[in-house]
């Protein structure tokens, strides 16, 4: 039983380790991207290549 309470404690931890490591990401601007956006729309539409037709 003692296994589950030390299996917790560091789930938890690596939890709220990974936690603080995502907000630090936030925070830096990693996930920031102003460039995309503003060209998204021109390439949502992909051109389809029929295949030709063997006879």
């Amino acid at each position: 039983m003692s296994v589950i309470y030390i299996l917790l404690a560091v789930s938890i931890f690596v939890a709220i380790v990974f936690f603080i490591a995502f907000i630090l990401a936030v925070r830096s601007g990693q996930y920031d991207d102003s460039y995309t956006p503003s060209i998204r729309i021109l390439f949502e539409d992909e051109l389809v290549k029929e295949k030709p037709k063997k006879n």
